[in-house]
């Protein structure tokens, strides 16, 4: 069976997808701005031992050292087809702790319903931005 490919994808019929109201309080812009997102690139990615859910992912974030972020998004993603993919991440939330493993940020994912069954979408974004990378 041939690969399906962008041009190929079927077309998703949008009148079946639940998405979450917006939030209704707003955020000021100075704490908005205290958030750091950056463009991440994936150096390595692997199954977290004794979790279903757990994926470990090898960060490289711009600085020269790899960051660690571990999301909850094995139902979804297999580690192996998100190594090399350039994601966005939010790197300045204090470590967490998870499974003994300190997750440093979080990936940025987009997440709806469609007919009672829960999508995710890591937000994976063009190649060619560096690591560490900005978004404003």
């Amino acid at each position: 069976m041939e690969a399906k490919t962008k041009e190929t994808l079927e077309p998703i019929d949008f009148s079946k997808v639940e998405i979450e109201p917006l939030f209704q309080d707003f955020v000021d812009f100075e704490t908005f701005s205290k958030s750091d997102f950056r463009a991440v690139k994936v150096l390595a990615c692997e199954a977290v031992p004794k979790s279903k859910k757990l994926l470990k992912f090898t960060l490289d974030d711009g600085t020269g050292e790899n960051r660690t972020i571990l999301s909850g998004i094995h139902a979804y993603y297999e580690p192996e087809e998100l190594v090399g993919k350039t994601c966005i991440a939010i790197t300045n939330l204090p470590p967490r702790p998870m499974m003994g493993i300190n997750s440093c940020g979080m990936l940025i994912s987009a997440l709806h319903t469609e007919e009672g069954e829960e999508k995710l979408h890591l937000l994976m974004v063009d190649d060619h931005i560096p690591a560490g990378a900005k978004l404003y």
